[in-house]
């Protein structure tokens, strides 16, 4: 059905109205639904571009803004809806790395704190100064001021102290 010049007058100044309005509101319940921003103001916009086919041919909206959320809701229904492929280097960028061994990785760490909780069975000039050096991560210098130690001095320490916790990891 064709409208009159001065239908589509009333339409589409009902439709900036409605823009002007609404445009704020749909966009957060897009991004509340789709939770990105891109993808939100997409689908408002669609929704915008629907709402003025159905108006050019004939057709009658009683309530606006319930339309507009109508037609909203149907086009993020149809988002979710399409089935969502990613390219490898989108993957890439956001650091998906295929394949990635973290088992190394994981002994490591749980290495590190069993080695650890093996500190406390040190003697406890070892301890202190492994403790300052590999946890607090000290230097000679900063740990020499705290103890009032020379450098040398805690540097035989560290390296006494490193001998008996591998013997004491060895064993456990």
């Amino acid at each position: 059905m064709m409208t009159s010049k001065r239908q589509e007058t009333r339409q589409r100044a009902a439709l900036t109205t409605a823009h002007h309005d609404f445009e704020k509101g749909l966009n957060a319940h897009a991004f509340f639904k789709m939770q990105n921003h891109e993808v939100g103001e997409d689908l408002v916009q669609e929704t915008f571009l629907k709402t003025w086919k159905y108006l050019v041919k004939g057709g009658k909206i009683d309530i606006m803004k319930a339309f507009l959320y109508h037609v909203l809701n149907h086009l993020i229904v149809d988002e979710y809806r399409k089935h969502k492929t990613a390219s490898l280097d989108v993957l890439l960028a956001k650091g998906f790395e295929p394949g990635k061994d973290h088992s190394e990785r994981l002994f490591n760490m749980l290495d590190g704190k069993a080695a650890l909780l093996l500190i406390s069975r040190l003697p406890d000039r070892y301890q202190k100064v492994v403790r300052m050096r590999y946890v607090q991560d000290l230097s000679l210098s900063e740990m020499s001021l705290i103890t009032g130690q020379s450098k040398n001095t805690i540097a035989v320490q560290l390296h006494r102290g490193l001998e008996k916790l591998r013997l004491l990891y060895n064993h456990a």
